[in-house]
């Protein structure tokens, strides 16, 4: 695994795409930061965050992790890498590492700019106003977590394709929705004859992706079926209990959402394991992907 973790990571820095997406993302704090921090005077360093996120979330990761396994499909070296004395589950977790490395790399260079922030506001002599590092760096490792969780989704996608611009955009079109999932949420009708339907679409539709997954029809459609009958019976004794019920599930898997306590110089703990979960899960469902491509 460390093999493989230092020559991705040794990749980024030998090639444009570590130092373009470094680059990239000092632009936009560089930007935000002119702009909140200097332009406006507002000494809270998260509203930095807050600006760029969008982008991050919808530029800077789709181009990060598109080519981190689609590379290898499409010139056909995953079969050699594959193959190797090294477990397929060590060379996955030694990409992500990689990627992650490289993304933190970028964030303790952010890390330095509330520092710059509260020598401007000293000798700007402001008064009663100061940075509050307890709200930059609590939004910084916020976001390093949130970015974190969105790589490993990212790779995920990644392993799908051959395509490096398939995965992109891909990866581009379903962070929206995860970046718009709570807006989203509020324009939907919220009775519960439209959330029994959502649901029920939802499940018709994870059954196909599990016979994609497993290519087994008649396992993926008892899963199906059997899903199907327990909403059914759920929405029949509990039909109350559909109203509002997918604003609610919506709020609760939604990734930015979870960010917002972090802002605030928060330090949550639900939101650390979320993170961290959605990260292991996606890596976690990567190799087995791969593993079952390689069958």
């Amino acid at each position: 695994m460390l093999a493989v973790y230092k020559k991705e990571l040794r990749t980024y820095f030998t090639s444009v795409i570590g130092w373009v997406f470094i680059a990239f993302m000092l632009v936009l704090v560089g930007l935000y930061f002119m702009i909140f921090n200097l332009m406006y005077g507002y000494t809270n360093f998260s509203y930095v965050f807050q600006g760029i996120q969008m982008f991050f979330v919808l530029l800077l990761v789709p181009v990060l992790t598109m080519r981190i396994v689609a590379e290898e499909n499409r010139q056909k070296t995953d079969q050699l890498l594959y193959t190797s004395p090294v477990s397929i589950s060590k060379i996955i977790v030694g990409k992500y590492l990689a990627l992650i490395s490289l993304f933190g790399i970028s964030m303790l260079i952010v890390c330095i700019y509330p520092l710059i922030l509260s020598g401007l506001v000293k000798e700007a002599a402001t008064g009663t106003e100061s940075v509050d590092f307890a709200i930059a760096y609590g939004s910084a490792l916020g976001f390093f977590l949130l970015g974190s969780a969105y790589i490993a989704i990212g790779m995920f996608i990644s392993s799908l394709t051959e395509s490096q611009v398939i995965a992109a955009v891909a990866s581009g079109v379903i962070m929206i929705f995860t970046y718009l999932m709570g807006s989203l949420a509020t324009l939907l009708p919220s009775d519960h004859t439209f959330v029994f339907c959502f649901f029920a679409v939802l499940i018709a539709v994870a059954a196909v992706g599990l016979n994609f997954w497993i290519h087994n029809v008649w396992v993926s459609a008892l899963t199906g079926i059997i899903a199907e009958a327990v909403l059914t019976a759920f929405f029949i004794l509990k039909t109350e209990a559909f109203d509002g019920l997918l604003k609610s599930a919506l709020d609760s898997i939604s990734v930015v959402e979870r960010y917002d306590n972090f802002l605030l110089g928060i330090f949550d703990v639900s939101a650390l394991i979320y993170y961290v979960s959605v990260s292991f899960l996606f890596v976690f469902i990567t190799i087995q992907r791969i593993k079952k491509q390689r069958v």
